[in-house]
């Protein structure tokens, strides 16, 4: 303890003395020591301070530039990389250390590490290990911290930057995929590895501790796991709990959906000024071969749950646009499609390139599919993924409805920063309009508003002829319900379209003047 005493004490006097000979103060007094070198001992005294002088300072140490004390203590045994404490603190010193940090945490994992282990086995998996490291640190700076969080999962800790944002953390999680798109060689063999990632803002951090930090990194990575192979999520306080226990197993889902059993059904939309289709809603139906159909209800939460929305998603983008190509074929005028997005699907900041890639795939003008979102999204407004994604879309020309307006209490500042062209009206406020007066007065009241904020609306949930005929009067401009159509299948949909078609036609005919 003594001699760990002295040699601090030793230390200190050093640093002490190079900040008094290295320092600015020693710079404006070294031009006029070397002149009196010279003025008092001639050349070879200027000679001897010049070569002496600085030789002297070496021998003592103080020149000589100390290692940065780095206490990284303990490190993993395969990677040597420092622990989670270590994150941590380092979390911890940059709360302390900023007014408003901008560090920010990372966490990724490898997709289906287990399986890797399985096949190659630990010795050749850890080498691997070891790659994928490797291949992390070649993305980073030589400032940033990177940890071994146990498994196949890391974390990094940024280095204060200029910018780091919404959009610098996904390009950064987006380069630390691209590193791994190449194949790892390990042992004559070839991976291919993917990852996901999740981060965490301190600003959108409620308790602004280090180990809150991670573990809302943490969290989106979860989020980014549920949602596939290869995700990217940032932490939102508003993420929810996964939904509860169904009857209904993973498993059973995941096979309904890729055996084709869960596909759309089309629910019409249509104008109460002419009495043609505006476009069709997709809705999931799952026609279980044994079950029958099963209520979207009953199947929903668990597959929620299961974290195979993205994938219900991909399903229903798929064949929504395959059908619009179809009633093309055989020339029916459907304006456009209505597909959901879930709250999990919006926070994927990937989701937007998908879809925009589907329409060029299909050769279909963005206009022809409309984007629904519910409202509770847009009244938890403060997950900026989610806002991109919605503006990109918006951008891209897709039309974009807010669904069960009235029932999440979306502000119209959050209305209008998200550029809604459509609202949906909830159909409790629907219910019972053509005889209640109150009803009357609140929906009289919400197309007031979109009128004046430049949106139209549409009416879901119209049940009967007189709430048709009510909305209609009222100034709604489309309608949505089991008066006008259930859902039906794709096939259903053609003989309805050409009904509906003839009849439009029969009623634009004026009567000839006698």
């Amino acid at each position: 303890m003594a001699a760990t005493g002295t040699s601090q004490y030793i230390a200190r006097i050093k640093n002490l003395i190079r900040t008094a000979v290295v320092g600015p103060q020693l710079a404006a007094f070294l031009p006029a020591i070397a002149l009196g070198a010279y003025w008092f001992g001639g050349e070879g005294l200027l000679v001897i301070f010049a070569a002496i002088f600085p030789s002297l300072l070496l021998l003592a140490g103080i020149l000589t530039q100390q290692e940065p004390q780095t206490n990284i203590g303990p490190v993993d045994a395969v990677t040597e990389l420092p622990l989670r404490d270590r994150l941590v603190a380092s979390l911890e010193q940059a709360l302390r250390r900023d007014d408003s940090p901008d560090k920010a945490c990372i966490v990724f994992e490898i997709d289906d590490f287990d399986r890797a282990i399985s096949n190659m086995g630990a010795p050749l998996a850890d080498q691997l290990m070891v790659a994928c490291a490797e291949r992390i640190k070649s993305v980073l700076r030589n400032t940033d911290l990177l940890v071994h969080l146990g498994g196949a999962r890391f974390g990094v800790s940024l280095a204060k930057t200029r910018r780091t944002d919404l959009e610098a953390l996904i390009q950064l999680s987006a380069r630390l995929q691209a590193a791994f798109e190449g194949s790892i060689f390990v042992e004559n063999a070839h991976v291919h590895c993917t990852v996901s990632v999740g981060f965490a803002l301190p600003t959108r951090v409620p308790d602004p501790t280090g180990e809150a930090i991670l573990n809302a990194a943490e969290m989106a990575l979860q989020e980014a796991k549920f949602s596939g192979p290869g995700s990217i999520r940032a932490y939102s306080n508003t993420q929810h709990q996964r939904a509860a226990s169904s009857e209904h197993s993973a498993k059973e889902i995941l096979g309904a959906l890729n055996d084709g059993q869960i596909v759309p059904w089309f629910q019409p939309q249509l104008s109460t000024d002419t009495g043609a289709l505006s476009g069709f809603e997709a809705l999931a139906r799952w026609n279980h071969p044994e079950k029958g159909l099963i209520a979207p209800g009953a199947f929903l939460p668990a597959l929620a749950q299961a974290g195979l929305s993205e994938r219900l998603g991909e399903l229903i983008l798929y064949h929504s646009l395959t059908a619009l190509k179809n009633w093309d074929k055989l020339g029916l005028n459907v304006p456009s499609v209505s597909v959901n997005f879930s709250d999990d699907e919006l926070r994927n900041p990937r989701l937007f390139e998908k879809v925009e890639w589907e329409l060029d795939r299909f050769e279909l003008d963005p206009k022809r599919l409309t984007v629904e979102i519910l409202e509770t999204v847009v009244a938890r407004s403060d997950d900026d993924v989610t806002s991109r994604s919605i503006a990109a879309f918006s951008a891209l020309g897709c039309g974009v409805d807010l669904d069960d307006f009235g029932t999440g209490h979306a502000s119209i500042s959050s209305i209008r920063r998200f550029d809604i062209n459509r609202i949906k009206i909830d159909r409790s406020f629907v219910t019972h309009v053509d005889t209640d007066r109150d009803q009357q007065s609140m929906i009289a009241a919400i197309l007031t508003m979109a009128e004046r904020l430049g949106m139209e609306a549409i009416a879901e949930g119209v049940e009967t002829h007189g709430e048709h005929a009510m909305l209609a009067q009222l100034g709604c401009k489309h309608v949505q319900g089991y008066s006008i159509a259930k859902p039906m299948p794709f096939d259903a949909t053609v003989g309805w379209l050409q009904t509906l078609e003839e009849k439009v036609a029969a009623s634009s005919i004026l009567p000839k003047r006698a």
